[in-house]
């Protein structure tokens, strides 16, 4: 969701090398990224674990010499690395209490929280002056990753591609039996073939989807780096998602998709295309924003198999 507004750094500042920053899995997707000419990983989980960890990458940060560090990502720890990395100019929102380590601050109010992510993101730009014309979400698939995902995707077949997991927890996660059975209807009704994506921990709901289905499905849940992913769902003509990163994913490559929303707030994280159908309920206690449910998964249990296939076939385009 941030790429739009790399877009419109890189079109403010055309002579400017820009870096992204980022943890092992985001790093995949800029690299290549046409709005960002290389990426230093930041590996909290590996070699920049712990403090003497933190501190070589503010070293290695250092021996850039960037000129000006902006910080779309809201925690205290961007803005400490940036101003032990001796980055001049450090700019972002004053969120968890680190504008006295920015020397470019922008306030957070009510209005600026309510925005979706997308349009928080550049409204920061916009704050610090720069803007440019919007650009949609973006990402690139190269040549030699396209032709590896036509390997695994038969030619001449129509796929649509299930996402049944969420990372941020199990309450954003519909039920893998209703996955199934949408996933088996639009085999037999639409002639799609249908893929399980997911990471390496979602691998014991793919293996759930795939038990329950009566046609079988080709699971690739923990067998694709992010980048083979995305060329997979760029070879889809329908992704069916919880709220996720995937989704946006799906969102950048403009594959049409259904999300399905339970906990989370679709209007600040809702994917960024017109060929998106999101289904959700208002149930009493949604957004709640938890990571698991404490009640009976209301928001999730409402949603059913026929309004998410209802939404599969309308974004086909085949007869219902």
């Amino acid at each position: 969701m941030t790429t739009p507004a790399m877009a419109v750094l890189r079109s403010f500042f055309p002579t400017a090398e820009i870096v992204v920053v980022a943890n092992p899995l985001v790093a995949e997707l800029f690299s290549p990224h046409p709005d960002c000419d290389r990426v230093i990983i930041y590996d909290k989980k590996g070699q920049h674990r712990g403090i003497r960890g933190r501190l070589q990458l503010c070293r290695k940060l250092r021996q850039e010499h960037f000129d000006l560090a902006i910080l779309f990502q809201n925690a205290m720890e961007a803005a400490i690395i940036s101003r032990l990395a001796g980055i001049p100019r450090r700019a972002g929102y004053t969120t968890d209490g680190r504008g006295l380590l920015l020397n470019y601050r922008v306030p957070v109010g009510e209005s600026e929280r309510r925005l979706h992510h997308t349009d928080y993101y550049l409204n920061l730009l916009l704050s610090l002056g720069i803007a440019a014309a919007k650009a949609p979400l973006r990402l690139f698939t190269t040549e030699d990753e396209l032709l590896w995902a036509q390997e695994k995707l038969a030619q001449n077949s129509r796929w649509t591609a299930i996402n049944p997991g969420a990372s941020y927890g199990s309450a954003k996660r519909w039920l893998p039996e209703r996955f199934a059975a949408v996933a088996d209807r639009l085999h037999e009704k639409c002639r799609q073939n249908i893929v399980l994506i997911g990471g390496p921990g979602e691998r014991d709901i793919g293996r759930d989807i795939e038990k329950m289905m009566v046609h079988q499905p080709l699971n690739l849940i923990g067998k694709t780096s992010v980048r083979e992913m995305t060329a997979i769902l760029a070879g889809c003509s329908l992704v069916i998602t919880n709220d996720s990163g995937p989704m946006h994913v799906a969102a950048a490559l403009n594959i049409p998709l259904v999300a399905i929303f339970g906990p989370t707030d679709h209007t600040t994280t809702s994917p960024m295309t017109v060929k998106a159908r999101i289904i959700r309920k208002n149930t009493p206690c949604a957004p709640c924003l938890l990571r698991q449910c404490p009640k009976e998964h209301q928001c999730m249990q409402e949603v059913t198999a026929e309004e998410v296939f209802q939404a599969a076939v309308e974004l086909l385009d085949v007869p219902r």
